[in-house]
């Protein structure tokens, strides 16, 4: 959890939803809702306005412009806020294409409260986060064929720690259920980043799901 609150950006054009979302949130001192936008070109303004932000909690069918397109103009700005994707939309064509853009994290809308309010920590602090079923989809998709091979020069242990970067698990996670030190997986998370020519953990589980992105 942070030291400071999380300020959230809530980008939805149901007003029913988003109204329920800002009540769940101010329930928790921790996580402070800055404001809520109903379209596309509200929300990039809002970001625009509103610098502080931390992380955009982003719906995908928006009107004039999609959620995707929006998250792709966040991510080109100056220390971007950290975008969670929030929808019904579940597909794999949609999942990959919100990451690609910059999404660090992937919930339906049918997730619990505490669902919600877990993943926003998780991507406040750095981590990347995907829904129930989602990681189920990234590995089932990479599973068919398209997992990076010995070609791209990973060991074994460091396919381990690709193969838990890839549902989203942080490094203490990772150091826990491989039983390694903090550190040992810190350099092994660098190691991999090298090897896979990637600048983070959403761009190395993604080229880990289909190489040819990257």
């Amino acid at each position: 959890m942070t030291s400071k609150p999380v300020r959230v950006l809530i980008v939805e054009d149901h007003p029913i939803f988003a109204a329920g979302l800002a009540a769940l949130l101010e329930t928790h001192p921790d996580i402070v809702v800055v404001g809520i936008a109903s379209d596309g070109p509200e929300a990039l303004e809002l970001a625009s306005r509103l610098s502080d932000i931390d992380v955009v909690l982003m719906d995908l069918n928006l009107p004039s412009m999609s959620g995707v397109e929006v998250t792709a103009q966040l991510a080109t700005g100056t220390d971007p806020p950290v975008v969670l994707v929030i929808t019904m939309v579940d597909d794999d064509d949609t999942v990959m294409a919100a990451l690609r853009s910059g999404a660090r994290g992937y919930v339906l809308k049918d997730a619990t409260g505490d669902q919600i309010v877990s993943a926003i920590r998780a991507v406040a602090d750095g981590g990347a986060v995907f829904g129930p079923g989602i990681a189920t989809r990234v590995l089932e998709h990479s599973s068919r064929g398209s997992a990076p091979g010995p070609a791209d020069g990973l060991t074994d242990r460091e396919r381990q720690v690709l193969n838990r970067i890839k549902v989203g698990a942080s490094n203490a996670q990772i150091a826990r259920e491989l039983g390694l030190s903090l550190k040992t997986v810190q350099n092994y998370v660098s190691r991999v980043l090298d090897k896979l020519q990637v600048t983070d953990r959403t761009q190395a589980a993604l080229k880990a799901s289909d190489p040819s992105q990257g």
